[in-house]
C-alpha cells in the first residue's frame, strides 16, 4: 500500500510517473536498452527531451519567444549563476526566507544586492506586499514560494526591470503569466519530478543582458546551453523522463487550471483543520498562507506531544510532516501528486489525536 507522503523534496510522483520511469529503467521503448544506459544523442532519447521542452510549453503556455532548458546542479547553483551573468552593478531580491537568503549571499559575490523587501520581523511568517521596485537595477529576483516557512506570492509582479523568479515549490500548481517574468527556474524535485535536473524558462532578450566583460565558463552561460539544447554536457536522461511524465499526467489531469484547482481544495482542507484544532496552529499570517507547503505548530504548552503524534502518523502511513529543522514543528507538502485521499488521511490523524488527548 502507497504511503500518505507529504515530503518536501522529493515530492511525491503520479502514479503513471512511476510506472512508466520503472518501466523504462528496465527498458525503453523496445530499444533494448534502459533509459539509465541509453545515449543521450541518440533517436530514443532524443525526442524525449523534446517532447519535455515542448510540453513544458504547452503546459504553462509559454511564450514562443522563451527558451525551456534543464540543467543540473539544482536551484542553488542558479542561485549563483543568475548573477554571473546578469549582475553587472546592482540587482534587487526580496528576502522571505531562507532560500532567498541563499540566492542573496550568492549574488553578492557579483554585484551590489539592494534588499527592497524582507519579512525577517516577523520571523518570514507573511509575504512582503505593495514593496517599490527600483528602475536602476539589472533585475528583480523574487521566492514565490517558501518551501521552509510556507509563504506564497500569488499574483504575478508588474515590474519595471527583468524579474526572475524561484519557482522551485509552486510550478505548475497555478496559471502564471509567463510573459511578465525574464525568467523562471527551479528544482523539479518539488512539483515535477525526482532530484537531479533543473528547469530554466529564460527570455530571448536576456541573452543581450549577459555581462560583456567577465570571463563566464561554458558550463555557467545560459547561451551555450540553448545552443546546445540543454546537452552541452550529458544531461540526467532518467530525470528528465521521469519530468516528462509528469507533464503528460498533468496535461492528462486537465492541466494547470486543474493543478490549481486541486491545490486550493487540499490546501483549504488542511488549514481548516488546522485553525479549528486546539492542539495546533498555523505560524503563517492568512493571505500569504503557501498551498504548496503548510506548516503547523502545537498551540501553547502542547509541545511534549510531539512524539505521540508522529507515532500516530506513522501508524496512519503518513510520512513527510516533521517539520524542518530550522523551525520544528510539522509541514505537511502538499504538491501536484498529493491527492486529497492523503489530505483527508492526515485531517482524520489530527482529529483522532486530539480526542485522544482532549477526551
Amino acid at each position: 500500500m502507497r504511503k500518505h507522503i507529504f515530503n518536501a523534496g522529493p515530492c511525491k510522483l503520479s502514479d503513471p510517473c512511476l510506472e512508466n520511469t520503472a518501466k523504462a529503467i528496465l527498458e525503453l521503448n523496445n530499444s533494448g536498452q534502459s533509459i539509465l544506459e541509453v545515449s543521450h544523442r541518440s533517436k530514443d532519447f532524443e525526442p524525449i527531451i523534446n517532447e519535455a521542452m515542448a510540453l513544458f510549453k504547452e503546459v504553462l503556455n509559454i511564450p514562443d519567444n522563451y527558451h525551456v532548458l534543464f540543467l543540473g546542479g539544482g536551484a542553488s547553483l542558479q542561485f549563483a549563476m543568475i548573477p554571473f551573468n546578469f549582475l553587472k552593478t546592482k540587482a534587487a531580491y526580496v528576502d522571505t526566507g531562507t532560500w532567498a537568503n541563499k540566492a542573496i549571499k550568492e549574488a553578492k559575490l557579483f554585484g551590489k544586492v539592494e534588499v527592497i523587501a524582507n519579512s525577517e520581523d516577523k520571523n518570514h511568517t507573511y509575504y512582503p506586499k505593495g514593496f517599490k521596485i527600483p528602475a536602476d537595477v539589472d533585475y528583480l529576483h523574487i521566492t514565490s514560494n517558501n518551501t521552509i516557512r510556507g509563504t506564497e506570492i500569488f499574483e504575478d509582479l508588474d515590474s519595471p526591470v527583468p524579474l526572475i523568479a524561484d519557482m522551485s515549490s509552486d510550478i505548475m500548481s497555478r496559471p502564471v503569466d509567463v510573459s511578465k517574468y525574464a525568467m523562471i527556474y527551479g528544482g523539479a524535485q518539488k512539483n515535477l519530478g525526482p532530484a537531479g535536473v533543473t528547469f530554466v524558462i529564460l527570455r530571448d532578450d536576456m541573452l543581450q543582458k549577459v555581462v560583456a566583460d567577465r570571463p563566464i565558463p561554458s558550463m555557467l552561460r545560459y547561451d551555450v546551453h540553448i545552443k546546445d539544447g540543454s546537452m552541452y554536457n550529458t544531461p540526467p536522461c532518467v530525470n528528465i523522463f521521469a519530468l516528462n511524465e509528469t507533464l503528460k499526467w498533468v496535461k492528462a489531469s486537465g492541466g494547470i487550471k486543474a493543478m490549481d484547482r486541486l491545490a486550493n481544495e487540499r490546501a483549504d482542507m488542511l488549514y481548516a483543520e488546522i485553525d479549528r484544532n486546539s492542539l495546533f496552529r498555523a505560524p503563517v499570517e492568512k493571505g500569504s498562507r503557501s498551498r504548496m507547503n503548510i506548516p503547523f505548530v502545537w498551540a501553547d504548552g502542547t509541545e511534549d506531544l510531539t512524539e505521540k503524534f508522529m507515532e500516530l502518523a506513522k501508524s496512519r502511513k503518513i510520512v513527510g510532516i516533521k517539520g524542518h529543522r530550522s523551525v520544528g514543528g510539522f509541514r505537511a507538502s502538499t504538491y501536484n501528486a498529493c491527492t486529497i485521499d492523503d489530505v483527508k488521511a492526515l485531517v482524520t490523524c489530527m482529529q483522532d489525536f486530539e480526542k485522544q488527548i482532549k477526551g
